[in-house]
């Protein structure tokens, strides 16, 4: 019959106690949160700034299909910077951007299209187009990324909100391809 301190020994081999968090974890835990949150800054400064270049893009196009399609993206960018809004109340922090200079660069490029392109000319729009892709693509990175870290901190509601508007920007993404392959690149490519 084994012994009380043999059973204990057993009973502790099997039952691992509760492991406490060491000053290193939770420093990294702070670290994780800390990059969600310049990561969050920096989507909601590209956001804001995609709210003032859009309407340029939007301007710029020929095709009714791109101007409204990039008038819809409008309106849901709108929708991305109150969601980004929402997050940060639910972190507890005040909404402030950190410049995106990622975001900054695919704008210019935008803009660049736009002015060594000729105007009413769909060769432009395949260019705004492209551009546009690019922004969606780097949207997609940033959006995917960020649900992920929210899921992994158990940020639920953020997870959520973050997911809606990576399936939005997806969505976006694949009426710029459906536009340029339906009609936009062919009509460029016989000018």
């Amino acid at each position: 019959m084994p012994t009380s301190k043999t059973t204990a020994k057993a009973v502790s081999a099997n039952k691992r106690p509760a492991r406490k968090s060491t000053s290193a974890e939770q420093m990294s835990n702070s670290k994780f949160h800390e990059l969600f949150m310049e990561e969050i800054k920096d989507i909601y400064w590209a956001e804001k700034n995609l709210v003032k270049a859009l309407p340029r893009m939007q301007k710029a196009a020929t095709s009714e299909e791109l101007k409204n399609a990039i008038g819809n993206h409008l309106e849901e960018t709108k929708t991305h910077v109150t969601r980004l809004e929402e997050i940060f109340e639910m972190m507890g922090k005040r909404a402030q951007g950190k410049k995106c200079d990622a975001m900054e660069g695919l704008i210019s490029e935008a803009q660049q299209c736009i002015e060594d392109t000729d105007e009413d000319s769909m060769v432009r729009d395949a260019g705004i187009i492209i551009c546009a892709q690019k922004v969606e693509h780097y949207e997609i990175a940033a959006y995917g990324s960020l649900r992920t870290l929210a899921t992994v901190m158990g940020h639920t509601e953020a997870a959520d909100l973050l997911e809606q508007t990576l399936e939005e920007e997806k969505h976006a993404d694949s009426l710029l391809t459906e536009i340029a392959e339906s009609t936009v690149n062919e009509e460029a490519a016989a000018e």
